[in-house]
């Protein structure tokens, strides 16, 4: 409510205010604050205005408010995110580079350096934001060492466009769709199949997708696997589609969510697009 005053007892020779109008500042209907007006006289018209700047200052507030909640709701998703790399995949790589420790050390090595950029690009803690180049960096890293793993039964293939290596993407938003098409791709092909990667230019936005040549699955469990990974995806280790699905809705509109297309028989290709917008922190 506004609160007026008159009579006020400035204090200060020869200054003339003598009245004020106090306006509370709310966020979600509480009180954080007030703004207050002094003048020798206190009327209608300055009333509303101040009244008008209140409400003014108030939705800025809100908006601020849910600008930070937005951001907090963000980095704890992306902390989860962290938290969600496979521990199964931690696993078989360092029994792969294991393996070559006597019969080829160069090799372990190689794969080693490897393994340490690939985890500490998934663990850093500088932003939530990061190139195209650099998630693709990681993605090549993730299948080198999954092509250590599965030798020959695992082909893939990656082109990217080189006008759309600094576009800013949210981070870890290509390597879990890249695990998912080796996770079920293979899987329903008795160990051996094909992932292909192709990220393209389309003016305003880049273009990315994500195939694989399996045996697919019924669109209804490949919307169901968008709508929540708790019961299809997390129980087999790793990072669900939902979980990169909902990251990009919430960061870009419900417009550039997850395009998945499936059927039995059809192998599974994972599309997503991604604005050329500036980077953020």
């Amino acid at each position: 409510r506004v609160v007026t005053g008159h009579a006020l007892a400035c204090g200060l020779p020869g200054c003339a205010i003598r009245g004020a109008v106090v306006v509370p500042l709310t966020v979600d209907r509480r009180v954080v604050g007030a703004l207050a007006a002094y003048d020798s006289a206190v009327g209608p018209a300055l009333v509303r205005t101040v009244t008008e700047v209140a409400r003014w200052v108030s939705c800025q507030l809100e908006l601020a408010e849910l600008d930070s909640s937005r951001r907090r709701a963000m980095e704890a998703e992306t902390r989860a995110l962290r938290a969600q790399i496979s521990p199964h995949f931690i696993y078989n790589s360092l029994t792969t580079i294991a393996s070559f420790v006597r019969t080829d050390p160069e090799r372990a090595r190689e794969l080693l350096m490897d393994f340490a950029d690939f985890t500490r690009y998934a663990l850093r803690r500088e932003r939530d934001f990061t190139t195209l180049a650099d998630e693709l960096h990681c993605v090549d890293r993730y299948l080198l060492l999954e092509r250590a793993r599965f030798g020959e039964r695992l082909r893939f293939t990656v082109r990217v466009a080189p006008e759309v290596l600094s576009v800013p993407v949210p981070f870890l938003c290509l390597q879990p769709l890249v695990e998912n098409a080796i996770k079920h791709g293979m899987a329903t092909t008795g160990g051996c199949g094909e992932v292909r990667v192709l990220v393209s230019d389309a003016g305003s936005e880049a273009h990315v997708s994500v195939e694989d040549d399996g045996l697919g699955m019924d669109p209804e469990r490949a919307r169901l696997l968008l709508g929540d990974d708790s019961r299809n995806e997390r129980g087999e280790g790793g990072i669900g589609l939902a979980n990169v699905d909902v990251r990009l809705r919430h960061i870009y509109g419900e417009d550039y969510g997850l395009v998945v297309e499936t059927a039995l028989g059809a192998g599974t290709k994972v599309r997503l697009r991604l604005p050329k917008l500036s980077c953020r922190a």
